[in-house]
């Protein structure tokens, strides 16, 4: 660790998920008098259980950043993991400031209450003063967004992403929305049929340089209980190879992106998608940059409308706004539980060990990569866990730590609300609810499974079927008058009593049996 400059005047904090080597505090920070201040401790590791590979992309991409900041003449003061005993974030810099005194702490808005909590209270116990600043890699700033919320009876991404789109000037001509419509979303639920996908293009990866090596070694040494495996690392940990990902996806997987982006296939982990929200999340690349990319591609007549589109909602929509929603609610999200659920999260969901085989494939190939797709997460681990009945904490914390690409700010809203619908319909305005018949149509998971999606009674019955119902009738004083539900309900009500009362008793086997841990 070098000697601290003499008279530090500030002492600019960058988190692991704030690695834009373009911000302009950075730019703001003079060699003599400023330093940057990083550490990797272990808390951050364990305070949920992290996949190895989220370790390991976190640490090296700081390390890499690091190293860059330093060789461009800043003074670095880096922690690496193992130098020190200091468990927590907060820990470590309350250890720091009293050698380094600097006049002031700065840091870009945490993504994390926790880690804002921790900051402020170490800079509180120095007695220095202690400054959060906005972060400009988001589109739309946290002020707007509570401007845009204030006084609405009900917040809804379309609305929201609809006023950014004119305000920003993304896929419009003059006035108007390209192609005379907002949303594009009934052209993009396309499925593979029997053939499949066929032949895919490989995404890029990238194999781990020295410093990647290094930060592999290092996990398994400092951190060998984290669940997941690291034998296939091969994500962006630098702003170069963000710039390459973004553009190898749009040359060859955007074009078909937006058809087939709720599909799923067996032992197909990518399909068309980006894989670039670890690489947004840790701000590698900007929103911006990968937006402009997209509507470029379809400007060109390289990519369809609907693909583009698609693409971009899912940055300039969602991302945006569940980042809004984070800080919105604040800390209430953790304490959301609106229906009630309090069963356990499954021990499959850390071992993949089930014959569900939509299950066994989404859960498999996370702990081997530490990623899955968005439906993969919404329509098959999130339903499975939302119509078991799992308290929305246990879900939340398992997706926090499990994904590569998981930040607080992002993970907790699409969990607790789109996910679980904990929150009671601030996020979403159903609950996303199916019986395995939609798995049945947006995959060929079923193919190779025992059990019968259309059953919900029987040995060969599907429990994503069982539940479903089970779920219905749990539910139904709370959902059957529901503008958008109303439809699943009346199904409910046609069904013969004994018979729901039979599947009733089936979903009530199907939690003894996972919470003693046995596989089904």
């Amino acid at each position: 660790m070098p000697p601290p400059p003499k008279g530090i005047r500030r002492l600019l904090v960058i988190l692991g998920d704030q690695l834009d080597p373009n911000q302009p505090s950075l730019r703001q920070l003079h060699p003599d008098h400023d330093a940057l201040w990083m550490a990797e401790v272990v808390a951050e590791s364990r305070h949920v259980p992290s996949h190895a590979a989220r370790t390991t992309a976190f640490l090296s991409a700081m390390r890499h950043f690091a190293r860059d900041r330093h060789n461009a003449g800043l003074s670095v003061h880096y922690r690496r993991l193992g130098e020190h005993s200091e468990e927590t974030l907060g820990a470590a810099l309350r250890k720091d400031l009293p050698r380094l005194q600097p006049q002031q702490v700065q840091v870009l808005q945490p993504g994390e209450h926790r880690i804002q909590r921790e900051l402020d209270q170490a800079c509180n116990a120095s007695s220095v003063p202690f400054e959060i600043l906005d972060d400009p890699h988001f589109l739309v700033t946290l002020e707007a967004f509570s401007t845009w919320a204030r006084g609405r009876k009900q917040l809804r991404m379309e609305y929201f992403y609809r006023e950014q789109r004119a305000r920003l000037g993304i896929l419009m001509n003059d006035d108007e929305p390209a192609g005379g419509q907002w949303n594009f979303d009934a052209d993009n639920r396309g499925h593979f049929g029997r053939d499949g996908p066929g032949l895919l293009p490989a995404p890029l990866g990238f194999l781990p340089d020295a410093l990647t090596q290094e930060c592999l070694r290092d996990v398994a040494q400092h951190l060998p209980e984290l669940p997941g495996e690291t034998g296939h690392f091969e994500w962006p940990v630098t702003a170069e190879q963000a710039q390459q990902v973004l553009d190898d996806f749009i040359t060859h997987r955007l074009p078909h992106f937006g058809t087939y982006q709720d599909a799923m296939w067996t032992d197909q982990p990518w399909l068309y998608h980006a894989r670039l929200s670890a690489a947004l999340n840790l701000h590698l690349i900007h929103p911006r940059t990968v937006i402009d990319a997209a509507e470029q591609a379809w400007r060109n007549g390289h990519a369809p409308l609907a693909a583009a589109e698609g693409f971009i909602r899912q940055i300039l929509g969602w991302r945006e706004y569940v980042r809004g929603l984070y800080f919105h609610f604040g800390e209430a999200w953790h304490d959301w539980n609106a229906l009630e659920a309090d069963e356990p999260l499954p021990a499959l969901y850390w071992d993949a060990d089930t014959s569900m085989q939509c299950l066994h494939q989404a859960v498999g190939q996370t702990l081997q990569y530490g990623y899955a797709h968005h439906i993969q997460r919404l329509m098959v681990t999130g339903l499975f866990a939302q119509l078991l009945g799992v308290r929305p904490e246990a879900i939340h914390a398992w997706y926090l730590g499990i994904y590569v690409d998981a930040v607080e700010w992002v993970e907790l809203p699409n969990v607790i609300g789109m996910s679980q619908y904990a929150d009671g319909g601030r996020m979403a305005s159903k609950p996303y609810v199916a019986s395995g018949r939609y798995i049945q149509r947006m995959s060929n998971y079923c193919r190779h499974c025992p059990f019968d999606p259309a059953e919900a009674l029987g040995e060969s019955a599907c429990p994503f079927t069982t539940l479903y119902w089970d779920f219905l009738a749990r539910h139904q004083d709370r959902f059957a008058r529901h503008p958008r539900t109303a439809l699943q309900w009346k199904h409910l009500e046609k069904m013969d009593p004994d018979r729901l009362r039979a599947i009733r008793e089936r979903a009530g086997t199907i939690r003894d049996i996972l919470k003693r841990g046995d596989r089904i």
